[in-house]
């Protein structure tokens, strides 16, 4: 049994593998106090939940963006598990080329989907990752890595609203019944939500004309499934495509 952890800025996506299959999935908060021993009772219990017991583990491998995590997650797996766990990196052999300027400042996110997105959907490619932040990855038709942008996530820009401006309440993510809002919430739903729509394929358009083609484009991530049925140019949506991208790491590593 394969435990895939993702830790993000905000939330801790981890799921189960059996058989190169995801049995069971679930999400934390990314909390930086948070002990490996906290974190271990934490994982044993979601386990148990599912129907599965961690004793059963027999590799993990870790894509993390927040270093204090990643130390306490490895902690985790040897003391408990006696496992050294596989840490998602630019410098281990992901079967891609990284065509960034600093290879390793890509964060293990982005790279866990543009294995997944490449083997699952071919390429060219475009990925769209909602969550803290958004962002878009290209890969090319070799599977590539060639870069991508990042803008502020949904739910980050929704709170900066609410902490920098006095009379701005935090507002639900959802959409507004029209965009003309009549009332400072609904004004801030629209622009938000709506808002990102028009960004998203904004720039998945202006990549394509970078690009000189049509690419398919593949949303993924924590908020995607709050805007997906609006967005225009994104043709798939897969909800796991991180995680399918580490067990695929994780496989061919391990080889």
């Amino acid at each position: 049994m394969l435990l895939a952890i993702d830790v993000g800025n905000t939330q801790i996506a981890a799921g189960l593998f059996l058989e190169q299959k995801l049995t069971a999935h679930w999400r934390l908060s990314s909390n930086r106090d948070r002990t490996e021993d906290e974190t271990w009772i934490l994982m044993q219990a979601i386990c148990r939940a599912n129907g599965f017991g961690m004793e059963h583990t027999t590799g993990i491998i870790i894509s993390s963006v927040v270093p204090d995590m990643t130390s306490s997650l490895h902690k985790m797996a040897t003391k408990y598990l006696n496992l050294e766990p596989v840490i998602v990196s630019h410098d281990l052999d992901l079967g891609i080329h990284n065509y960034y300027q600093n290879p390793a400042s890509v964060g293990a996110d982005r790279l866990c989907n543009a294995v997944a997105g490449f083997q699952k959907y071919g390429g060219p490619l475009i990925i769209v990752d909602l969550g803290t932040a958004t962002t878009f990855d290209v890969i090319d038709a070799k599977g590539d890595y060639l870069g991508g942008i990042i803008a502020p996530g949904i739910e980050t820009s929704a709170m900066t609203l609410h902490q920098r401006a006095a009379k701005l309440p935090r507002v639900e993510l959802r959409f507004p019944d029209q965009v003309i809002g009549r009332s400072t919430e609904r004004s801030m739903q629209s622009g938000l939500l709506f808002g990102a729509v028009e960004l998203i394929d904004g720039l998945i358009g202006r990549i394509n004309q970078e690009m000189g083609q049509e690419l398919k484009t593949v949303a993924t991530g924590g908020l995607a499934r709050v805007i997906i049925h609006e967005l225009r140019r994104v043709s798939e949506y897969d909800a796991f495509l991180t995680l399918d991208g580490m067990r695929m790491i994780y496989d061919r590593l391990k080889k």
